[in-house]
């Protein structure tokens, strides 16, 4: 087992909250203290990426990240567990639940990936334009993120909403992007692959989207079929790939209404 960098904070039910490719924890700053009042919220870095080193050779699939990620669960001594992820945090978040489902008390996925009948057999070339450009500009970005233009230029694909994002979380995401070593592994991970598993229905789902997702867009990314049956949908307008930037308050109320708070 492969140690996971984590975070905990709060008090309550445990909820495990996990990042998509190419973040990192920090990406839940926006979402945490609102969080902390009704769970102990942990935050994890998946491998190679924030404060978790890339072990080269480790399988970095969602199964097997799962498999990890309960695995550092345990070691911890949480043995049952909320559960909410994004993008791939998302569809690790739904292998957890059907590899383990006795310890999963409910999961909201916001813009889960492996939602698709068509599986990827090649990397998506927009993503590899978002890594080569957080590394090789992210020493300017702390200065450069100042201006509008430098924010548009790395975010403007992520949310019709970029303008209103903070610097500090325009600065956190850039230098993730940046840091995330295990970025293509994770990517090449998820080709011939999408979420095939099912969830039982004594585990709530709830499912977020973003009218305006680029990165997993609804004509070839949100398939409903693909998703447990029982599951609740949510469709949040003027909303890109990551619900918890631009609706912090709505996903937070998804996430304890799924959890039955």
């Amino acid at each position: 087992m492969q140690r996971l960098h984590i975070e905990i904070s709060g008090t309550g039910d445990p909820l495990l909250l996990i990042h998509g490719m190419g973040s990192a924890s920090t990406a839940w700053k926006t979402i945490r203290p609102l969080l902390n009042s009704d769970f102990t919220v942990i935050t994890v870095d998946l491998p190679g990426h924030g404060q978790t080193p890339f072990l080269p050779g480790r399988p970095m699939d969602p199964h097997s990240l799962a498999l990890n990620v309960f695995d550092e669960m345990s070691a911890q001594g949480i043995e049952r567990f909320h559960l909410a992820g994004n993008s791939l945090g998302g569809w690790v978040s739904l292998e957890m639940a059907s590899t383990y489902p006795d310890r999963i008390l409910s999961l909201t996925g916001i813009a889960p990936a492996g939602l698709w009948l068509n599986p990827y057999n090649a990397r998506y070339p927009g993503t590899a334009i978002a890594r080569f450009l957080a590394r090789y500009t992210y020493k300017l970005a702390p200065t450069a993120l100042h201006f509008e233009k430098a924010r548009a230029l790395g975010f403007f694909d992520v949310s019709p909403r970029w303008r209103d994002f903070s610097y500090e979380l325009c600065l956190d995401a850039t230098l993730a992007m940046a840091g995330a070593s295990g970025y293509y592994p994770a990517w090449d991970g998820m080709l011939m692959k999408r979420f095939d598993g099912t969830i039982p229905e004594s585990i709530p789902v709830t499912i977020i989207f973003g009218d305006t997702d680029r990165t997993l867009p609804a004509t070839t990314c949100q398939e409903r079929s693909v998703a447990p049956t029982h599951a609740k949908w949510i469709i949040h307008p003027n909303t890109g790939h990551a619900p918890m930037w631009d609706n912090p308050i709505d996903v937070v109320d998804a996430i304890k209404k799924t959890a039955g708070k």
